[in-house]
């Protein structure tokens, strides 16, 4: 007799462990490791992974309940994300089935629905709801009626069941075909009456193949009536077909051969040419500037690892997921790429995920979860941009997408490339220390200079007079540039309209009433919004403190830049890039595209413009507020604030056009603002990783935080000395504790926030502590509404 020991869906300490189920006879040749089911577990049923089968006695078989449901044919994780789910487990501190869960598209994610059975005769009032039916939904139930249906649960005149089911709907196509010969349908079309009825037998007659209902309708110009008429007469046949949501048109791109290569970009392949060629694992860490070539030599790496008969997966940030990344890649590989990114529907990226998985496609281009792409004979994985943070999952698992991409690696043995102009830090010293192999490109392709930039001190504008946000000499260039018929990038880090509302009598600033954070205006829609748990209000007219008339808004928004703009250059069209425009799907390619047809001089947005894009018309690059991140509370704020700054740069002057970039800051004293004019980044890095080292900061120890959430202060704040008290006691002395402090921000959707921040060099039992205070606290994480949560090397310290 055959078990399935499977990881149910529960996601507690209590069950992250496997449990045994019986596997029906009828099933027991076809179900394998990896595949979903449908198992009961206490009153419920829930989804559950099949991670092992075994043989058990007849005795203890007898005692096993039975797995009630395939939900796969075929197994969802393959062995090898089996395996990259538990090390997720051990390294990230999360449960088992969360691991597993995010590696699969979120359609794939089961629905649990309780539904009432009405098995005996029960009060009029339960028999008035039910009805004619014979069930129905949980949601459906009055709740003046909840003690009733207790007690006929109790008397089992009601039975509660629950439904799993997958959120995806497969797409169905209804397709048409012939049932007969081609002479048969000639006979026949001699012999029907109906004109309608013959114009679609002569349409089988000359295309004597199965077509798509709707087109033969489009081409035809009739309703169905008489395809179903033939239909019913036995002459054609229908049925249904599943078929792919496609977001990308396959013969919308023209194919692109490869370039050749520079030299620099010869030296840069040949070490991944002979890996791919050995099958070695290694970590390249190639460091180019804007614009030098990167993602040729990438492509071209990519074509080596196809004509071995592997796969590839390609990362780019979420935002710079752009048309034209999607274009490369669909160029070059034509219908071997899927793409998976935020944009897609929950049904699109599951079609896209399931090419994958039918080996349909040798190339996936997608974001972060894209990496647990299920290829079996991976070939090279490339991330690109590798110092973006959105490469690390801020919720659980939290993993970093990098440390994945190494793992995987090495089970495949097949190189891992990490690029950017503005590496990581501890990448750079991982490389400098020679655990990635250093691979350096210095001039742009087209050995195009890199842009001009300048500086300009506001501080200097304001002693002038000049209120605007514009200084004079950004003013002056968009002008000359409008002159002439060439494009501006202006980079912002902020949406809305104005960063904050404040009175100007009593100085109150308007925040929102579940978090500690000013509210953000909003021109478009009059509102006030929290960027953090999305609370809107309505503007006051006057003050809520003291009743002053005089409450303005303070900072700049994209919203009000916009406005500006169109005041002083009344001529010049604009496009603005933010996620209040670009939340519509489509509306990130269409605001591009436009772009990129020249229907706009103006490109104004926030990060989403900062990355991957290549116009040839663009010459003048205007950031309007560069210290925005130097005064955030995080350690890596120069770093971020310099990584920033070289990359929008980078999008001046990429073709046969000079470029010029104008950087506005009131603090261009600061190192990061000085030598990202340069593009110095190797002196940047010297200056940095001597602050890190004075700070005790990463790459010169490692940071782990423990964030601890509660919507009552004093026990968020108890908790959290209580967790540092354990961790001073169990700890090595070297290792440093800091805390408990308030989180930055220390309160978000009514919930305060607490933190301590653990650095160390070598702390072995470290992970044993942190899994020990975890379930420490289990009980109050369920009872008490208590939230813990422990990121190894955090990205966002906030």
């Amino acid at each position: 007799m055959k078990a399935a020991r499977i990881i149910v869906d529960v996601p507690a300490r209590q069950t992250d462990r496997p449990f045994d189920y019986k596997i029906p006879s009828k099933w027991e040749a076809f179900v394998q490791v990896g595949m979903r089911v449908i198992v009961p577990f206490g009153p419920r049923k829930l989804q559950g992974f099949i991670i092992d089968i075994r043989e058990v006695e007849e005795s203890e078989n007898m005692k096993l309940k039975e797995v009630e449901e395939l939900l796969d044919l075929t197994p969802v994780l393959n062995e090898e994300l089996l395996g990259l789910g538990f090390w997720l487990k051990e390294e990230t501190l999360c449960f088992t089935i969360s691991a597993f869960q995010a590696m699969l598209p979120a359609a794939i994610k089961s629905v649990y629905q309780k539904r009432l059975i009405l098995r005996n005769e029960t009060s009029n009032e339960l028999q008035t709801l039910f009805g004619e039916k014979d069930s129905i939904a949980w949601k459906d139930l009055p709740e003046a009626l909840y003690r009733a249906v207790k007690a006929a649960i109790a008397a089992e005149e009601i039975e509660v069941v629950y439904d799993v089911r997958d959120r995806v709907q497969r797409k169905k196509q209804r397709v048409i075909g012939p049932a007969a010969s081609k002479r048969a349908l000639e006979e026949l079309a001699a012999s029907v009456r109906s004109a309608k009825q013959q114009d679609v037998l002569y349409y089988f007659i000359e295309n004597h193949q199965e077509v798509a209902a709707h087109t033969l309708k489009e081409e035809l110009s009739m309703t169905d009536a008489p395809i179903k008429a033939l239909v019913k007469k036995g002459i054609l046949y229908e049925k249904e077909i599943e078929v792919y949501r496609n977001p990308y048109d396959d013969e919308q791109f023209e194919r692109t051969k490869p370039f050749p290569l520079t030299v620099e970009q010869q030296a840069a392949i040949a070490p991944i040419l002979s890996t791919i060629e050995n099958e070695q694992q290694r970590t390249f860490l190639m460091y180019g500037v804007t614009g030098s070539g990167k993602t040729e030599v990438y492509l071209q790496s990519i074509e080596a690892v196809l004509q071995k008969g592997k796969e590839a997966i390609m990362l780019v940030p979420e935002i710079s997921l752009t048309p034209q990344m999607v274009e490369r890649f669909k160029g070059r590989f034509g219908s071997q790429v899927a793409v998976l990114h935020s944009a897609l529907s929950a049904g699109e990226k599951y079609d896209e995920w399931r090419k994958i998985q039918r080996k349909e496609v040798r190339v996936v281009v997608g974001a972060r979860s894209a990496v647990f792409a299920p290829f079996e004979n991976l070939g090279i994985i490339i991330i690109d941009e590798e110092h973006e943070s959105s490469y690390k999952q801020e919720d659980n698992p939290r993993y970093h997408a990098r440390d994945v991409a190494i793992r995987r690696s090495e089970y495949h043995h097949c190189p891992v490339i990490l690029g950017s102009a503005t590496p990581t830090l501890e990448s750079f010293a991982r490389a400098s220390k020679g655990v990635y192999e250093l691979l350096t490109m210095t001039k742009r392709m087209n050995e195009q200079a890199l842009p001009s930039v300048e500086i300009v001190d506001m501080r200097e504008e304001l002693r002038k007079g000049n209120r605007s946000m514009f200084s004079t000499l950004l003013h002056e260039k968009i002008a000359d540039r409008l002159q002439k018929q060439e494009q501006i990038v202006l980079f912002l880090n902020r949406r809305g309209h104005s960063t904050f509302v404040m009175c100007r009598d009593c100085g109150y600033v308007m925040q929102c009433p579940h978090c500690d954070i000013s509210l953000t205006y909003h021109r478009a829609t009059q509102r006030l919004k929290c960027h953090y748990c999305s609370h809107e209000e309505f503007l006051p007219k006057d003050c809520p403190a003291c009743q002053s008339q005089y409450i303005r808004f303070f900072g700049t928004g994209t919203q009000k830049v916009e406005e500006e703009l169109t005041k002083l250059f009344p001529q010049a069209r604009v496009i603005r890039m933010d996620v209040d425009t670009t939340s519509k799907k489509g509306a990130h390619e269409k605001l591009l595209t436009a772009f990129g047809q020249r229907k706009a001089d103006i490109l104004l947005g926030t990060q989403m413009i900062a990355k991957g894009l290549d116009f040839p018309n663009v010459t003048l690059v205007g950031v309007l507020t560069a210290d925005t991140m130097l005064h955030l509370p995080d350690f890596r704020a120069s770093e971020k604030t310099y990584q920033l700054l070289t990359q929008v740069s980078g999008r001046a002057g990429r073709h046969h056009l000079p470029g010029e970039v104008v950087i506005q800051t009131y603090t261009p004293e600061h190192y990061s603002v000085q030598l990202a004019k340069k593009q110095q980044y190797d002196t940047f890095f010297e200056q940095e990783m001597h602050i890190r080292k004075l700070h005790q900061y990463p790459p010169y120890y490692y940071l782990t935080l423990i964030t601890v959430s509660h919507p009552n202060l004093l026990q968020a704040v108890q908790v959290t000395e209580k967790i540092a008290a354990m961790l001073r006691q169990k700890c090595t002395p070297q290792t440093i504790i800091l805390g408990p402090v308030a989180s930055p921000i220390a309160r978000v959707k009514d919930r305060y926030r607490y933190q301590c921040m653990i650095k160390y060099k070598r702390e072995p039992g470290l992970k044993e502590v942190l899994r020990f205070i975890n379930e420490h606290y289990q009980t109050a994480m369920i009872k008490e509404q208590l939230q813990i949560s422990i990121d190894f090397n955090p990205t966002m310290l906030m």
